[in-house]
This record gives C-alpha cells, sequence and structure tokens, in this order.
C-alpha cells in the first residue's frame, strides 16, 4: 500500500478535475480499487503500488492530451484511463516550454533570442532584454518568473513600470492614483491572465506573491527572494534605474526589459537603459540580450512597421 500525491498547480482544477470533480468520477470507474482524493490543486491516490504506478501515468497522459487539445471529454478519459489502453506515456521533447498556460496554452520562448534569454536568465541573477515593439521580451521575462515561482526558486514576483506619459497626460484621466496607473500596468496582467489560472492569480494579487506597481514604489526596499521585472526600462532616469538595480536582496532575480527606440522622456533627460548598457556590460553575472525584428510574434505588418520607421530614422 502507498500514497501517491500529484500536483496539478500549472492547471485550473476545473479543466482536469471536471465541474463538481466530473471528470474524477469517471476516472475512479477505471480504477476502483484505489482510493482517489482530489482537492485543490492537488490528486491523492492510494492502493496498490502497481495500480498507483499505472494510474499516475495514465493521469499524465491525461494531462498531456490536454495540453494538446485544451480540453478533456469523457472520451478521453475512456481512452486513456481504461485497462485495455495500450498507450505510452510520451515524454516531453519540447526544451522551449516555459510553462502550462490557461485553457491548455503552451507558453514557450519561440524565437532563437526569446531562447538566449531563457539560457541567460538560468546563468545570470540580472538580465537586460533590449529589443523593439512585439519581440516577445515582456512576455518572456514574466514566463521566466511565473516558472520560478511554481518551481518554488523565489517566493514572489515583483513587476514594475515607469508611469511616464507617451503623448497623453495623466493628470486629466478620471479616477485616483491606482486608476491613472492601471492603463500602464495593463500589458503586464495580460501575460499573467495568459499563463495563471484566474482565481490563482487574484490570490497571488491579494496576498502580495504577485505585485504589480509603479517603479516609484519600489525606493527603499529590499527584494529578497523575489522574480523582480523592470518593463519600459528606456522610459527611467539613470538614478530610477540605478535605484531599482539596487533593491536586489538575498536569491533574487532580476529582468529589465526595454526599447531605447521608443523613449518618451523630456528632451532634458536620459534614458537610464542606454546609460547601464554602457556601465554595466562588463560586470560578471550580468547579461545583455538583444532581440530584433526576427523575433517578432505579433502580425507579420509590425515587422515591416518596425524596419520601416527605422530606415526612416537612419
Amino acid at each position: 500500500m502507498i500514497e501517491k500525491t500529484i500536483s496539478i498547480e500549472d492547471y485550473n482544477p476545473v479543466d482536469i478535475f471536471g465541474v463538481n470533480d466530473k471528470n474524477i468520477s469517471l476516472i475512479k470507474q477505471y480504477f476502483p480499487k484505489l482510493k482517489i482524493i482530489a482537492r485543490g490543486d492537488e490528486i491523492k491516490v492510494m492502493g496498490n503500488e502497481n495500480q498507483v504506478i499505472t494510474f499516475e501515468k495514465r493521469f499524465m497522459m491525461l494531462l498531456l492530451s490536454f495540453d494538446k487539445f485544451g480540453r478533456i471529454t469523457e472520451t478521453d478519459i475512456q481512452q486513456i484511463m481504461s485497462p485495455e489502453s495500450v498507450q505510452e506515456v510520451p515524454e516531453p521533447s519540447d526544451s522551449n516550454l516555459l510553462v502550462h498556460g490557461r485553457n491548455g496554452m503552451l507558453i514557450k520562448a519561440q524565437t532563437v533570442n526569446q531562447q538566449k534569454m531563457v539560457k541567460s536568465s538560468d546563468k545570470n541573477d540580472l538580465l537586460f532584454a533590449i529589443g523593439p515593439a512585439g519581440t516577445g521580451k515582456t512576455y518572456t521575462a514574466v514566463a521566466l518568473a511565473v516558472r520560478a515561482l511554481k518551481r518554488k526558486e523565489v517566493r514572489r514576483i515583483i513587476l514594475a513600470r515607469p508611469a511616464v506619459e507617451a503623448g497623453e497626460s495623466l493628470g486629466f484621466l478620471p479616477g485616483d492614483l491606482r486608476d491613472k496607473l492601471d492603463p500602464y500596468l495593463q500589458p503586464l496582467y495580460d501575460a499573467l491572465h495568459d499563463m495563471l489560472p484566474t482565481q490563482r492569480l487574484l490570490t497571488y494579487l491579494e496576498d502580495g506573491t504577485i505585485e504589480i506597481a509603479p517603479l516609484a514604489f519600489m525606493r527603499g526596499r529590499t527584494l529578497d527572494h523575489a522574480f523582480a521585472i523592470l518593463d519600459e526600462a528606456q522610459n527611467t532616469t539613470e538614478s530610477q534605474l540605478k535605484m531599482f538595480l539596487t533593491r536586489m536582496g538575498k536569491s533574487a532575480k532580476f529582468i529589465v526589459t526595454g526599447d531605447i527606440t521608443q523613449i518618451d522622456l523630456p528632451k532634458n533627460q536620459k534614458s537610464g537603459l542606454i546609460h547601464a548598457t554602457k556601465i554595466l556590460k562588463a560586470i560578471n553575472g550580468i547579461d545583455f540580450i538583444k532581440l530584433d525584428e526576427r523575433d517578432i510574434v505579433r502580425h507579420h505588418l509590425v515587422t515591416r512597421i518596425i524596419e520601416a520607421y527605422g530606415k526612416e530614422g537612419e
């Protein structure tokens, strides 16, 4: 008699267990001698060792099926969990997979430079990812942070952005400070929404496991055991970026992202990101990854638009 606990924290439990645990009830029919308990984001299995091992293999196959099709049907359960099933569990072969997102979405490093970001982040505690819009630098950085949180490599995620006006005025926007700043932070919410079940994300935001805040809110803090991302860093001043980088505490990972072709600072202020590329590039443990038009994963016209603006700028 053994007991096995299988975590499904990468998934929305309702997607796997079914509404009112309907899928679990069907699965139990194929393993009547096992005690199967689904609770939270875990499933516990108790019984004969060989049967528990068989259950685990088939349950992992069910998760792989969900990854591929984004759903689990009664037919899927019958074909995979049935004793007559002769399928073997395929080994995950995609080394670029970062996290399992919502509704079966697989979050991957899709381009060569995004893959370089992943490798560099694994080796270095501070990474600068610099490139034009649409190259996935922020999205990849958030995926790396979520992966680190799920692996329990860090205790929290800190996502920050400078609240710099891009041709618009904050002062005339309605609402309080939070209402005025949320539009600047929305891309970070969007990325997290792809990668975490809605209820889990809300819980993380409420208990502080994930914090999304303007850069100014970082002043005076020490970020221990945290994965911190500074987005839109081209719109930081030299002193602001220095302030952020010196928040790094014990067992922390930092990624700074930005696009030096889209600086919205007043003309009399220099970009802290450009300054950092000059003075920090020789320090061991800090790496710089440059993304370009080849990394753009948005609409194919975005690549042509960026190329056109680049030529005009030259």
